[in-house]
């Protein structure tokens, strides 16, 4: 007999039925489970990332409070005259908290050369018939052209500003109808440090600042108004000059530079201060970062939250809000966070409390000491830090338990394609077990039917109607 690959098709019985209602019977209990399981594991491990990203927060916080440069930074603050921008200041750690009125009196300038009248017509002119060499210097700065036959003052030009050792010498040429004139510009700033030009044949004399012979002129000359010259400054009308418009440490560790002269005596105010507004800035990203930290455990551990009862999270609750108690050594009248103008509400969340003092009035009146309170060897800061690197270090224990639900969840996945595999099996099974039975019936009705037709056939069988 042909073999029946749809149960119950030989007997007529709805054998697929019986079939998937036993396999159903003993899978869909199983998925339930697995998708259970899967659920809770995944909000478990949700819950630890976003405990474990709020800690985070606040351990960038800590960094920055628990470094001393961050208490070191000064600022300064700048009143610029109305007709624009004087100065400029940068400061250091050791800047030292004063005031200070600037005036611009001079910018330092470099020199500028230019040639005599009549001595070219056109730039095409040539400035040397057999070439030579010309030396450039100014100040420690040097550099050399090296001019061949018949070179154009053009070709001058160019060489001159295509030279990879030039230290920052411009040329142009100057048409002015009658003649053209080179004009060199120098940026080595400072007194003393005029462009010189030197040359090895009489026959660039006329390109030069000095002539061959060491003694006499060139055919370029630099005006008196054109020298280079040094950036003076008065500071509380000291004067106070520089090579460049750079003046570093003209008041000690702060860099002044030099914008614009001042007109008719106008100045730029300059005040140094400690840097309390960056400072006050992190304190209040510390508030905020450690209350949220508080509230997504709180959020995450309450009645029908994934890790309520969890003691874990009890425990880093309670070291957290611990730590803002520690006792602080050598920082003056403050001992504790709660000394320098913080404190907690009755609703647990931490705040700046001014039942003691102001956090503004410990920065005005006690600055240094409300970095130590954070910076110190056992400040709030680095005891901090040293909590949450329990936590959030790889060998930490929110990375550990985050490991171990994944580590669960990639077992869920593997009893996941076992019963599957199973249910495979017990289906096959199943199916083997059913077709025999549909050909054992198939067949039994099959005899019945034959035997029904041989004796319908008999002499005197009468078919009950």
């Amino acid at each position: 007999m042909a073999l029946i690959t749809s149960a119950g098709v030989g007997s007529g019985l709805d054998l697929e039925s019986i079939i998937t209602a036993t396999v159903d019977a003993e899978n869909l209990p199983k998925l339930q489970n697995f998708a259970k399981k899967e659920s809770e594991i995944s909000v478990s491990l949700s819950s630890v990332g976003a405990i474990k990203s709020s800690l985070s927060s606040l351990d960038d916080v800590m960094e920055k409070l628990s470094d001393i440069e961050n208490f070191n930074k000064r600022t300064a603050t700048l009143t610029q005259p109305s007709s624009g921008d004087l100065i400029s200041v940068t400061t250091t750690a050791e800047s030292t908290s004063a005031s200070f009125n600037v005036e611009v009196i001079d910018l330092a300038q470099g020199s500028r050369a230019v040639m005599d009248d009549n001595l070219f017509t056109s730039p095409t002119d040539v400035v040397t018939a057999s070439g030579g060499n010309l030396t450039f210097t100014a100040g420690t700065k040097t550099f050399d052209i090296n001019l061949a036959a018949g070179a154009t003052l053009e070709e001058l030009r160019v060489a001159i500003n295509d030279s990879n050792d030039n230290f920052g010498v411009t040329a142009n040429i100057i048409n002015d109808g009658t003649s053209s004139k080179l004009v060199l510009t120098s940026d080595e700033t400072g007194t003393g440090n005029d462009l010189v030009i030197t040359n090895d044949t009489a026959e660039l004399d006329n390109v030069s600042t000095l002539a061959n012979d060491g003694v006499n002129p060139g055919g370029l000359k630099i005006a008196l108004t054109d020298m280079a010259q040094d950036a003076v400054i008065e500071v509380d009308g000291i004067s106070i000059s520089s090579a460049t418009n750079k003046f570093t440490d003209a008041i000690q560790d702060i860099t002044i530079t030099a914008l614009k002269e001042s007109e008719n005596n106008e100045k730029a105010g300059l005040v140094i201060d400690v840097d309390k507004a960056t400072v006050e800035d992190n304190i209040n990203e510390f508030i905020e970062k450690f209350n949220n930290v508080i509230d997504t455990i709180d959020y995450h551990t309450k009645v029908g939250g994934a890790l309520n009862g969890d003691s874990s999270m009890r425990s880093l609750k309670s070291q957290l809000v611990n730590t803002l108690s520690s006792m602080v050594t050598g920082a003056g009248g403050f001992e504790t966070l709660y000394d320098i103008g913080l404190g907690l509400s009755k609703d647990g969340d931490l705040e700046k409390d001014s039942l003691v003092r102001s956090l503004n009035d410990a920065l005005s009146e006690s600055y240094d000491d409300v970095g130590t309170i954070f910076t110190a060897p056992d400040g709030i800061a680095t005891v901090f830090s040293g909590l949450l690197d329990n936590y959030l270090e790889s060998d930490g224990a929110l990375i550990f338990r985050e490991n171990s639900l994944n580590a669960e969840l990639k077992q869920l996945e593997n009893d996941k394609s076992n019963h599957d595999y199973r249910m495979e099996q017990l289906e096959v099974t199943l199916r083997k077990k059913y077709s025999s039975l549909d050909v054992l019936i198939a067949q039994m009705q099959s005899s019945g039917s034959f035997l029904s037709s041989q004796l319908a056939n008999l002499p005197g069988f009468t078919r009950e109607k």
